[in-house]
């Protein structure tokens, strides 16, 4: 058994599939175990396959598939939330959806998001995993502060500093799945909508003799 793939190689649809389903065997199995107690064999048995060779003829390594596990839950989600947010006319309309869209994700790839906060967390005990963990979430939180500040300059948004106001979305954002493992039970719906009544309250332009 040979293979292994070269960036930009052609695969035919069954080698598509067949990876598909690796790395969704391998998120059940690290959102279950972790990172560091996910083998291949524990994998091959929740992918239902008869021998970790098949994983090997995918993956170059353990690394390669940790990676494809990354890679293929953040291009979901820059999929989901993404369009969503630039559909949206203004500003205040994209934040709103921003949120909204965050929430969405998270109640549909739990595990997924579990699975890659865990591999990030180990990653920063490496310095090349803890450089790439920390350019994500600066890329992440850049656009984030982009949007405000781009809805402060046309009037939607109140005076706030835009980096400030960036962290603190993104930390109530993040502390979805922190709450999740708390309470399984959350009721996703109504923390959406109260998610997404803070961020407005916390970004409107407050009229004159209005409390803010």
């Amino acid at each position: 058994m040979q293979a292994n793939f070269r960036p930009g190689e052609q695969r035919t649809f069954t080698e598509q599939a067949r990876r598909a389903q690796i790395i969704e065997a391998a998120v059940e199995v690290i959102a279950e175990v972790g990172s560091a107690g996910a083998s291949f064999a524990k994998i091959a048995k929740q992918a239902g396959l008869s021998s970790t060779g098949l994983i090997t003829y995918h993956f170059a390594n353990r690394q390669d598939l940790i990676n494809s596990v990354v890679g293929e839950v953040m291009a979901a989600f820059a999929g989901h939330v993404g369009p969503l947010v630039d559909a949206q006319p203004t500003p205040a309309d994209a934040l709103d959806a921003f949120v909204g869209a965050n929430v969405g994700f998270i109640r549909s790839h739990r595990k997924h998001l579990l699975a890659v906060l865990d591999i990030a967390a180990g990653s920063r005990a490496t310095e090349n995993g803890a450089a790439a963990s920390a350019a994500v979430a600066r890329a992440d939180l850049d656009a984030l502060e982009d949007l405000l500040a781009r809805g402060q300059r046309q009037g939607q948004f109140r005076q706030f500093d835009p980096r400030s106001v960036a962290i603190a979305i993104r930390s109530l954002r993040d502390g979805i799945l922190g709450a999740l493992t708390v309470d399984p039970g959350l009721d996703l719906d109504a923390y959406g909508k109260e998610l997404r009544t803070l961020v407005r309250l916390m970004t409107a332009v407050h009229t004159p003799g209005e409390a803010p």
